[in-house]
Order: structure tokens, then C-alpha cells, then sequence
């Protein structure tokens, strides 16, 4: 194995946290696979004799590929109005009805945290993504954002409030799909009690149609308002597939063999905490 090989074989060792640490930052799949993509192209450029710790090395650069993303995204206002929800991860339901790993599920990261770290500013968010998910510590944060440690320190406690009470997904992912599965029964069959009983008193729902569906771009909060919604659920139900949505119960709507929307659920002790109806038709079509 020449040096050129050796690189692209420890390089591809750490794509996916590589990704992880992107998509975290970044809330969107194509911006994180451009981050990781740019990661390698200054590896392949950099002389590594000098480079000690290649996975911190490698974690550093991606890292400041996302700030810059981030603070480009900001200058540019390249966010659109209105409910904006970050990309969902998708993947089958297991047909088992059992995770194949249940590691990657205890490191997941559900839309309801990614909504909430869309609204620190590109330092916060760094700092909480690095020293609070990836245990990077201050010092080598501190370089990335040209503080000090103790004001990367300060800026992590502030994001660390912005995201505390973020409800956080039931750890059981069978009953999350019970709970999920009971609310599409509630809905086709118009009980609005058996509804509201399935949600949790201060549900959000976020919708995000894009600019092609702006009806569906709203925020509800409260049981009784999130249950009114639900003759559009009942007809979405004969279409509806089970689906892992951010490694937790969802669901996906399928109509003439197109992904048409996506639902991410976060459920807490047994009730439906957050429901986010991701619709956007151009950005669905880069997912199916």
C-alpha cells in the first residue's frame, strides 16, 4: 500500500464521523457531504509527517469547513422564510421490527435538537456540537474560533441553555412505534379524544412545504390544535409506511411510488412530544 493508498483507507476509517460531526453542524446532508469532500481535498494536500493525531486533525478541519459554511449561510441570508426544518435521515423500518444497531440509535440526533441548534449563532453552535456531542475539548475549540478557552467555554453554556428541555425520544423504539402507530388509527378513524390522548399537552408541530407547498409551512402548539389537523392525517394514512426518521419512529408518505412527505415523531413517555411534516418537494426529491 502506497502513501496516497494508506491516506484514502484512514481517511474513508473515519468518514462517518466525519459526517456526523457535519451534519450536526450543518443540519443538512448535501452541505455535510460538501464539508467532508472538502476535508479531503485539504488532506490530500496537506504533508501528514507533521500530523500526530490524524482523527483530531481531521475533526479540526471539518469542523472549520462547517464554521465557514455556516457564517457564508448567515451573511448570505440564504435561509428561507418561514418554518425551515433541517434535512431528516431516512431509512426503512426494520422488518424484524428490531434495530440492526443499537449503538448508532443511542447516538442519534433527532429534528427536534437540530431545529433548536438552527438558532445559535455559528460560534454556539460549534462549541456545543464539538466539546457537547464529540467531546472535543476547549482548548483545541478555542483555536477554531480564535477565542479563548474560557470564552469557547462560555459560548457552549449558552447554546447548552438554548437546547435544555429539548424533548429528547423514549429509548424503547418499539413503543415509539405503538405510539406512532396509535395516533394513524386515531386519525383514520376521526377520534379526536384518542388523539389528543396520544399526544403529549404541549405537542409541536412543525410543517416545512418549501416554496412550492407554502400551506403546509406552519406552527402549531397544544394537544386540541395539533388534533384539529387531523383529517389531513386520516388522508394521508392509506399511503403512510413505517420508517426510521433521525433513528426513530416515523413514518413516510408514499403516493405513485414517490416519497411525498416525511414525519418525524418525538415521543416522551409514551406521548407524541414534537411531529415535524417535512414536505418540501425539491429537497424530498434529493432524499428518495
Amino acid at each position: 500500500m502506497d502513501d496516497q493508498d494508506w491516506l484514502v483507507h484512514r481517511f474513508e476509517e473515519r468518514r462517518s464521523q466525519l459526517t456526523a460531526v457535519a451534519y450536526r453542524m450543518l443540519g443538512s446532508r448535501s452541505d455535510a457531504g460538501d464539508a467532508v469532500q472538502e476535508t479531503w481535498l485539504r488532506l490530500s494536500r496537506t504533508d501528514t509527517n507533521d500530523v500526530d493525531n490524524l482523527s483530531a486533525w481531521l475533526t479540526t478541519v471539518v469542523a472549520r469547513v462547517c464554521l465557514d459554511m455556516l457564517r457564508q449561510r448567515a451573511a448570505r441570508r440564504e435561509e428561507p422564510l418561514g418554518v425551515h426544518l433541517p434535512d431528516p435521515i431516512v431509512e426503512p423500518w426494520p422488518a424484524d421490527d428490531q434495530p440492526e444497531d443499537q449503538t448508532v440509535l443511542a447516538d442519534a440526533v433527532g429534528l427536534a435538537l437540530l431545529v433548536v441548534l438552527d438558532t445559535l449563532t455559528p460560534a454556539e453552535r460549534l462549541a456545543f456540537v464539538l466539546h457537547d456531542m464529540f467531546a472535543v475539548p476547549f482548548d483545541r475549540i478555542a483555536v477554531l474560533l480564535e477565542r479563548s478557552p474560557a470564552a469557547a467555554k462560555m459560548l457552549a453554556s449558552r447554546a447548552r441553555r438554548r437546547v435544555h428541555g429539548t424533548p429528547v425520544p423514549d429509548a424503547d423504539l418499539i413503543r415509539q412505534r405503538e405510539v406512532v402507530d396509535a395516533f394513524f388509527a386515531a386519525a383514520r378513524s376521526g377520534d379526536f379524544g384518542a388523539l389528543v390522548e396520544v399526544l403529549a399537552p404541549d405537542v409541536v408541530l412543525r410543517g416545512d412545504g418549501g416554496a412550492a407547498r407554502p400551506n403546509v409551512s406552519r406552527v402549531l402548539r397544544g394537544a386540541r390544535e395539533v388534533a384539529k389537523q387531523a383529517v389531513m392525517f386520516a388522508q394521508l394514512a392509506p399511503f403512510v409506511r413505517p420508517a426510521l426518521v433521525n433513528n426513530a419512529a416515523g413514518a413516510i408518505v408514499v403516493h405513485n411510488g414517490r416519497m411525498v412527505t416525511v414525519l418525524a415523531f418525538t415521543v416522551v413517555h409514551d406521548k407524541i412530544a414534537a411531529l415535524d411534516v417535512f414536505a418540501d418537494p425539491d429537497r424530498l426529491a434529493a432524499l428518495d
